[in-house]
């Protein structure tokens, strides 16, 4: 058998629910397989090299076997990588993120950023004894059973699950309602009491980025303080993404809880929950709310993490000189009646007129012509995320090259 993407997909449908290990990889009609990745560039098994735009949905802001990372985890591998028991790394990493982020003064451990918004989740219902919470239409905080909820036709709506086997006697606790409006919230905590908390993605990162309107953040948490209800800031995505301390610090608000993921582990598999210390002392064992895993607290996440942020802190102006290269690449286009929208490192091209401010603006897009779009985009050698619905990254290890490269490919395809 050859080991070509082709072949490689024939043998993993007979194996693997749909080949893949994730939905978002299925990629018609087959995925590429990658062999290798360096910097901001990946090399598939068929042989093609392709400039990277996805970075792996957002982890890898240093790029691709970035030399500080791989130091760090090789450095640990001889003191083994799974231990069962604390380590020092824990508080040393624990310090660093919670020094960052002025809604954190403690910090739990996890693997995963979905790991983390469950728990973030259930420690807010631990905490107030309310059983609701309210998410954002089109904000996504992972694969557990609260959180996959269809997108409804009102302004404000109940949970209807958005996956088989989720019951709907679970989700109908979690309701929704649309971004950049907060006047809706405002009328859906007014309406129900037993509101525990509202989880959002400061910038919608899964469908975007959607940018938040002026003042919309500081307006969420002087709404939901009056309410008594704890907000949870999902920067899984948007932290350490839009500078040190994520969007809590760009925006200048303080949530109750927050989650984390993706770059804190610099390309290994992490996840986060902190907050407020009256919040997070439920936490067991100092606590009754019970969160655990085996592998929370990983020395090689952990390793790689406090590489990461050494680095983020040694050199802070990668996130001003990130920011001028996406604003380079805005200017060089002619939006022909689409729309781009960025963000520091995150950009997109929306096939639609304006820019979206919500999940249903941006279902408003064309998607025939993303789709379209994007395999010119990979017949030229460039991977964007392949979806419509997915925020586009730039990494440190993108060169001004690069960019030229990639503003070149968005002339030619569109």
């Amino acid at each position: 058998m050859n080991n070509t993407s082709s072949d490689l997909f024939e043998l993993a449908k007979t194996l693997m629910p749909g080949g893949v290990s994730s939905p978002v990889r299925a990629i018609r009609p087959y995925p590429f397989y990658t062999a290798s990745a360096s910097g901001s560039y990946l090399t598939t098994v068929d042989g093609d090299t392709l400039l990277d735009c996805c970075m792996a949905y957002g982890p890898l802001l240093l790029g691709h076997a970035a030399p500080q990372v791989r130091q760090a985890v090789e450095a640990q591998l001889d003191y083994g990588w799974l231990y069962g028991t604390p380590s020092p790394l824990e508080p040393q990493f624990a310090k660093m993120i919670t020094g960052d982020h002025p809604g954190m003064d403690m910090v739990r451990f996890v693997s995963s950023g979905s790991e983390a918004t469950m728990a973030a989740i259930r420690l807010a219902r631990g905490f107030t004894g309310k059983k609701d919470i309210v998410k954002i239409e089109g904000g996504f905080h992972g694969a557990h059973d609260a959180v996959l909820v269809k997108a409804g036709s009102g302004a404000t709506t109940m949970g209807v699950p958005d996956s088989a086997g989720v019951l709907a006697d679970l989700v109908k606790h979690t309701r929704q309602v649309a971004y950049n409006d907060p006047e809706a919230l405002e009328s859906l905590l007014t309406a129900h009491t037993d509101v525990a908390a509202l989880i959002i993605e400061p910038v919608l990162g899964n469908i975007g980025p959607v940018l938040p309107d002026p003042h919309y953040l500081k307006d969420v948490r002087e709404i939901t303080r009056a309410h008594d209800v704890l907000l949870i800031f999902d920067e899984v995505i948007t932290g350490y993404r839009l500078g040190i301390g994520g969007a809590q610090v760009l925006y200048g608000v303080k949530p109750d809880l927050t989650t984390l993921g993706k770059i804190i582990g610099g390309g290994l598999p992490i996840g986060a929950f902190g907050g407020r210390r009256d919040i997070m002392q439920l936490v067991a064992p100092q606590g009754p709310v019970y969160q655990a895993g085996t592998f929370s607290g990983n020395p090689l996440s952990l390793s790689a993490g406090i590489a990461t942020l050494t680095y983020l802190h040694d050199n802070q102006m990668l996130y001003p000189e990130l920011d001028a290269k996406t604003r380079e690449l805005e200017e060089s286009l002619n939006l022909d009646g689409g729309s781009f929208v960025r963000l520091g490192s995150m950009f997109k091209y929306f096939f639609r007129s304006t820019p979206p401010k919500n999940y249903r603006e941006v279902r408003e897009c064309n998607t025939d012509a993303f789709g379209s779009f994007w395999k010119r985009m990979l017949k030229a050698g460039i991977f964007l995320p392949p979806s419509q619905f997915e925020t586009n990254f730039i990494s440190t290890a993108h060169s001004d090259q690069d960019l030229v490269t990639l503003a070149q490919a968005y002339s030619q395809c569109r």
